[in-house]
């Protein structure tokens, strides 16, 4: 049995980070049986979750997992895509891996009433005693330093909210009047695009992603569509109501 080590369930979403929920997806859409467990960032292997244990073999990193379930299973997420479709999705996770989730994370962490409404609530449920008083603060400062050096905390708020809509209208111009983002049925890229809309829809993480995904119907239905099919247990993907009315 594969046994995927996860930050637990959060805000109504079987995980509060986009890249967990990405491995949930792929391996649901790869057919996959799995054992979900709370895991603990100081024993996975790369210091981050998720992380997959399949028998003695450990994989840390979402898309080290993917490659890894394609390679000892026989399996392609990317089925029926062309070379140049291959490549078009790849950018497109790159895009969604690398840019939009570090802007999410500064939204997250370093804007003081989603940290307070967000991160410091999450942690401060599953840390015990006196640790849930101080390393939230702990937490965030290490957040600071790596959005600093890694760039996006450099620019100012105009500057990233201007990066927040070129991402999500790109999205949103890929899938255009599309199932999925590249035809009719789910692939790889739909994993990291579903993750990111639902986790950039919580109410509790106000500002410009959240903003513009509200503009965006397609969005909006995709990531019901998506929520429906893979997470059918939430019944209602969280902060539905006012999407459904936005849409």
């Amino acid at each position: 049995m594969l046994v995927l080590h996860t930050f637990g369930p959060a805000f109504g979403l079987p995980d509060l980070s986009p890249f967990v929920l990405k491995t949930m997806i792929q391996l649901k859409m790869a057919g996959l049986p799995f054992e979900v467990r709370t895991g603990s960032l100081g024993r996975a292997p790369k210091g981050k979750l998720p992380f997959l244990q399949d028998g003695d073999t450990v994989v840390a990193d979402s898309t080290f997992i993917r490659w890894h379930i394609e390679r000892t299973r026989g399996i392609d997420l990317d089925a029926g895509l062309s070379a140049a479709q291959r490549g078009q999705a790849w950018a497109l996770e790159k895009m969604l891996d690398d840019h939009l989730y570090w802007l999410a994370m500064h939204n997250r962490w370093l804007e003081p009433g989603n940290f307070e409404r967000g991160p410091k609530v999450f942690l401060q449920s599953v840390l015990p005693g006196p640790l849930k008083w101080f390393v939230p603060g702990l937490v965030q400062g290490k957040f600071r330093r790596t959005l600093q050096l890694q760039g996006i905390g450099r620019h100012t708020d105009e500057e990233r909210a201007a990066l927040v809509r070129r991402d999500i209208e790109a999205l949103a111009q890929v899938l255009g009047d599309k199932p999925c983002l590249m035809g009719d049925q789910p692939t790889a890229v739909d994993a990291m695009a579903a993750a990111g809309v639902m986790t950039g829809l919580l109410p509790e993480f106000t500002g410009p992603i959240r903003d513009t995904l509200l503009q965006q119907p397609r969005l909006l239905a995709y990531a019901q569509r998506m929520q429906a099919r893979f997470f059918p247990e939430i019944g209602q993907l969280p902060g539905c109501p006012e999407v459904l009315k936005a849409a």
